[in-house]
């Protein structure tokens, strides 16, 4: 199993180097949710708590926390609750689900966590996900396109993400399958990363593709997508494929471990996340406009 934490994988050698724009092949450029379903809408009017789980990363190989904030619960944490439905005419339905990110500055006593003595990681955001640390999974699905509609902040640290963990990662996690559709960094409003993470011995296996939008993401909505069949992986950006930089053609990745997710009836849980980097040096003096941050997630939508 590789000894790099799992969410501080070197990558932004690697995007460096693989910015690609959409693809505009008219053999690719077929909108995904052709000829699929809706069969999950979430368009946070509430937070359904049956449906979503707050908190640390569902996992049994690391305390769950990255970064420098401590994912809060459903309840906050330190006095501060990151999680909001706030009303929003840029939405959809005129409402969105709200993470955000609030600089605490002073010891802190979150449980698990390694940096409540930290003065840099005295921080407390937010991690939605449709699993729990027992292995209960509330929600997922092994094959789909999946899509939401966000926002991001405009920051000197912000790290956010959607993205997909499989089942088995959480009492397994030996191996694991990471699918990123979206990692955002606050600083780089038009450039973001996507990823298959396929973890662990044997056959580790990594993918990645460096996203450069036509528009600010942190000025407005923009839909992230990806496309999951039992044997592969296609990142979407606005419904449009993103290309490999390598073929010039839209990038299409190898699921290597397809058959073991199968064998074991295996599915993807998604993650919505408000991170913040810890691969970047600190503000100095960190401005008190940066103290308090958010994102913002219009649905979450998958289609079979």
């Amino acid at each position: 199993m590789s000894t790099l934490h799992r969410r501080t994988f070197v990558k932004a050698s690697i995007l460096a180097g693989a910015g690609t724009l959409l693809g505009g092949r008219a053999d690719a450029a077929e909108d995904p949710t052709a000829g699929r379903s809706l069969t999950f809408d979430e368009q946070f009017r509430t937070i359904d708590w049956t449906i979503w789980e707050a908190g640390r990363k569902a996992t049994t190989f690391d305390p769950g926390f990255y970064g420098r904030s401590a994912f809060a619960r459903s309840t906050g944490e330190e006095g501060f609750n990151p999680y909001s439905i706030v009303d929003d005419g840029a939405a959809t339905n005129g409402r969105a689900l709200q993470i955000s990110a609030k600089y605490i500055g002073k010891q802190m006593s979150v449980p698990y966590y390694f940096g409540n003595e930290t003065a840099d990681a005295q921080w407390i955001s937010g991690n939605l996900q449709t699993a729990r640390g027992d292995g209960t999974i509330m929600k997922g699905w092994r094959t789909g396109y999946f899509e939401a509609r966000m926002i991001f902040p405009k920051h000197p640290l912000t790290w956010p993400a959607f993205w997909f963990m499989n089942g088995r990662s959480i009492l397994f996690p030996k191996t694991s399958i990471e699918i990123d559709v979206v990692e955002q960094k606050g600083y780089e409003p038009s450039t973001y990363g996507a990823y298959l993470h396929e973890w662990g011995q044997p056959g580790e296996h990594h993918e990645v593709v460096g996203v450069n939008t036509p528009v600010d993401m942190t000025t407005q909505y923009c839909r992230y997508g990806m496309l999951v069949t039992e044997t592969e992986c296609r990142p979407y950006f606005e419904r449009k494929p993103i290309n490999d930089p390598a073929t010039g053609k839209p990038a299409v990745w190898t699921i290597t471990r397809a058959a073991e997710l199968t064998a074991n009836n295996d599915v993807f849980w998604p993650l919505l996340t408000l991170a913040l980097r810890a691969d970047v040096p600190y503000p100095n003096p960190l401005l008190p406009e940066h103290m308090e941050t958010s994102m913002r997630v219009d649905y979450f939508q998958v289609y079979s």
